[in-house]
């Protein structure tokens, strides 16, 4: 893996869990909105909506620089609308990194079926 392909899935990874994290917060905002007077939707439908929008950004990154699958980069847009799914995301990423890093470390010292 390139130092190129391993930014692209450090940034999607970095985005994942806030973006999770922002889901999660605007759906209890969405029920306080419509169960008490408060009402942080406005700000936390904006958040949100951007930190969405950098995930797609980096996800479409890094399908093109990591070249997965079309299954594998479906799993991981799925992931991004899902409430709890940017977790799994950023799981799921740092096995792969760490995978990566095994593998180019196996080939720098030689060894046999890496």
């Amino acid at each position: 893996m390139d130092l190129k392909t391993a930014t692209a899935l450090r940034r999607l990874r970095l985005v994942s869990a806030p973006e999770a994290i922002s889901f999660l917060i605007l759906l209890v905002c969405s029920v306080l909105k419509r169960t008490t007077d408060f009402n942080a939707v406005p700000v936390m439908g904006a958040v949100h909506g951007v930190l969405f929008i950098l995930y797609v950004i980096f996800w479409a990154d890094a399908w093109n620089r990591a070249k997965w699958d079309l299954k594998t980069a479906a799993l991981y847009f799925v992931l991004s609308v899902l409430p709890t799914g940017g977790f799994f995301a950023d799981r799921k990423l740092r096995r792969e990194a760490e995978d990566a890093v095994i593998a180019s470390r196996a080939r720098q010292e030689g060894v046999v079926g890496a």
